[in-house]
């Protein structure tokens, strides 16, 4: 791993506090203290929205697994989200993306890691099953990012697209979403949802699950990023794509004694560390998916 500086913004950690658990099992992490619903909330066509949930991917190269953080948690009772077709900010219901190579990888050059970005989306969009219609808006230039903006790493706090590859940011950044983040989040997935006026999660198709205004997501920079091996580009962008379109870490972690790395039963993109190259999605991915994306656009 490169060398990584820690420094943290004080106000941000004193908002940002969160309780950590040592444990193998998937565990969500919640705040010791509500967020403050003014900072993660503004103004879209349909409304106002907030910072909901981050899920984060480890190197799996300690006991650490990944874990889910809520921001939301108005009556301590956390709601499945999804997108409500036809209700994009966009008008449409096709699933856009954009790659923002305005922060690219110290590693590897930013047409690299897009197009293995571009492989790991069309892998999902390649599924038969579901009819996503997915577009990419292209790169223009244009600064992104409501959580780097909210983090203070510069960012946009308006919509893009469905899901933003928001690009690779430095150690301090994943610092501020647990504890020394930074030396095992490979990459997070951030929720945002839309919120009534009272600030509860809306439910506009009556699915039971809150209604997502958009995803971003980003890579650690502290890591060594590559294409085609450990870190693989490809592999970390379709897990992370996978919360993208609404799934959930899958699988059991256990440690091997013989080297302290974490493994997963069964083995599946959507596993919560990283374990080798996956550039395909088969059994349990596909189910989750299939289960999730069947209905949508007929």
């Amino acid at each position: 791993m490169k060398t990584i500086k820690v420094t943290i913004s004080v106000a941000l950690a004193a908002l940002m506090t969160f309780s950590c658990q040592d444990q193998l099992e998937e565990a969500e992490i919640e705040p010791l203290a509500a967020s403050s619903e003014s900072l993660f909330q503004g103004n879209t066509r349909h409304g106002q929205y907030m910072l909901y949930k981050a899920e984060y991917i480890t190197s799996g190269e300690g006991k650490e697994a990944g874990n889910v953080i809520y921001f939301n948690d108005r009556g301590k009772k956390h709601l499945a989200e999804d997108f409500v077709e036809d209700y994009s900010e966009d008008g449409t219901s096709d699933i856009t993306y954009y790659v923002d190579n305005n922060r690219p990888s110290e590693d590897l050059a930013a047409e690299v890691t897009e197009d293995a970005i571009d492989r790991a989306m069309d892998t999902w969009d390649d599924a038969t099953c579901s009819n996503l219609g997915m577009t990419k808006v292209p790169y223009d230039g244009r600064e992104t990012g409501f959580i780097a903006a909210l983090f203070g790493f510069g960012g946009s706090y308006g919509y893009v697209a469905d899901i933003v590859h928001s690009g690779w940011l430095p150690a301090e950044f994943f610092d501020m979403i647990v504890l020394n983040g930074s030396a095992n989040i490979l990459a997070v997935t951030f929720t945002l949802i839309y919120i009534d006026g009272s600030g509860n999660p809306t439910d506009m198709d009556g699915n039971g699950k809150a209604d997502v205004a958009w995803r971003e997501i980003y890579y650690n920079d502290a890591f060594t990023w590559n294409d085609g091996y450990t870190f693989d580009v490809e592999t970390i962008a379709l897990h992370e794509a996978g919360h993208g379109l609404s799934q959930g870490h899958f699988g059991k972690a256990f440690v091997t004694l013989e080297n302290g790395k974490l493994h997963f039963a069964p083995q599946a993109i959507m596993n919560a560390g990283y374990t080798e190259v996956q550039t395909e999605i088969t059994g349990t991915d596909l189910s989750g998916h299939c289960s999730n994306w069947a209905d949508w656009g007929k």
